[in-house]
């Protein structure tokens, strides 16, 4: 006959309390800080990443900065380590239709020139501006370029130059020193970008190309370079891409309209890709927030949105569509393309491009759904298509 259980020692009582108490207090804190963490992830984000030290003004490059060939990660000349030469395979296991052929015409396909700009790689908050010897930053910015740069391979020639970016933190914030960061990379930019017009041909058309803080950059460009002179008549295509255009403040002054349709040469395609369900709330906030380039406010007003499968204004399209999805390994290094991968559809009510479920691409997604570093490479294929037909329509429009 089983006894009675025997009443645990009060020492190992005391101790198992304790240790409940401990657990409980664990999960209270553990849900604490997941909700510190959403009530709170914009502040928390920019304590992090904002620098807290004074803007540091820059001293100029050299007038012939750019005639050196290691100001640039591409441009001709560059051989077989240009990162924008690559081309990825596609992957026949993955892909989930078979992978488009080569154009009939690849042969054919029209000299251009492209500018592209790289996205922000400096991530660091003790300095408002990268050093154009910062290791990490350069090597990042290398692997954006292998990934980015690539989709306009077609080019007859690929510029893409070094510059002292402004930190990441610096589009988290409306502080003065962020503004300046952003003119000091500028002066770079537009440095490099004297360079590379006076390096091409004239009667060469040129496509102006850049993500994340390389669109900001090509905005700044067709805005305070290009508007009102003759240059502007060879801009066959500008791609500010994951850079929020507002159609009512922003694109009269770029001196394009957004591109309509996939014929239409001389325009602005830009996009911003989230994947379903969409959280853009911190992605519209900074873009309510900031000032139109006409200085006046943009909030709720509409967002220029080229969907990258259509190559129209506000278009939509199935997976079916998408000709090449670059799925990058894990350190980005290298990567696979996917035909028929993901979908895209311009929200008409937040002007960003909504690419169905959430593809697996890596670690670099952002809260909310934001595929904001892979605006590119999710339509990697059909970019390097889009650009070339839209070269092509320039040169139709052209006089003969």
């Amino acid at each position: 006959m089983r006894g009675k259980p025997r009443a645990m020692p009060l020492p190992w009582r005391t101790t198992l309390r304790k240790f409940l108490y401990i657990v409980a207090f664990l999960i209270v804190l553990a849900i604490a800080v997941l909700l510190v963490l959403r009530l709170y992830a914009d502040e928390l984000t920019q304590m992090a990443l904002v620098p807290d030290v004074e803007f540091t003004e820059q001293d100029a490059l050299a007038d012939n900065a750019y005639q050196d060939p290691a100001m640039w990660f591409s441009r001709p000349g560059k051989g077989v380590n240009d990162p924008a030469r690559w081309q990825p395979a596609f992957s026949e296991e993955l892909s989930t239709r078979a992978a488009p052929e080569e154009p009939e015409d690849a042969q054919d396909t029209p000299r251009f020139a492209v500018f592209f700009i790289h996205p922000t790689s400096f991530l660091d908050n003790d300095a408002w501006n990268a050093p154009l010897d910062h290791e990490d930053s350069q090597n990042r910015a290398r692997l954006m370029v292998r990934g980015m740069a690539s989709a306009f391979n077609r080019a007859s020639e690929i510029w893409v130059p070094r510059y002292r970016q402004a930190t990441y933190g610096a589009f988290l914030t409306d502080a003065p020193e962020a503004g300046r960061a952003l003119d000091a990379a500028y002066a770079d930019i537009e440095q490099a970008f004297d360079f590379f017009i006076d390096s091409v041909p004239e009667d060469t058309p040129i496509v102006l190309a850049g993500h994340s803080q390389g669109g900001y950059h090509v905005v700044r460009l067709l805005t305070e370079r290009l508007k009102g002179t003759p240059l502007m008549e060879r801009v066959a295509v500008a791609y500010p891409v994951g850079m929020p255009i507002s159609i009512e403040t922003d694109l009269p002054a770029l001196g394009l309209p957004a591109c309509a349709t996939a014929q239409q040469a001389g325009c602005v395609a830009s996009w911003a890709s989230f994947a379903e369900p969409a959280e853009p709330g911190q992605y519209l906030r900074l873009y309510n927030e900031t000032p139109g380039i006409d200085g006046q406010s943009r909030t709720d007003t509409p967002i220029v949105c080229v969907n990258p499968l259509t190559g129209s204004l506000n278009g939509s399209a199935d997976a079916e569509r998408n000709l090449g999805t670059l799925v990058p390994d894990g350190d980005l290094a290298n990567g696979e393309l996917i035909a028929g991968a993901v979908p895209a559809r311009c929200d008409p009510d937040t002007g960003i491009l909504l690419i169905g479920d959430p593809p697996d691409l890596g670690q670099y997604v952002l809260p909310g759904n934001n595929y904001h570093v892979y605006d590119i490479p999710l339509f990697w294929r059909n970019l390097q298509q889009d650009v070339v037909n839209r070269v092509r329509a320039w040169q139709q429009a052209r006089p003969s």
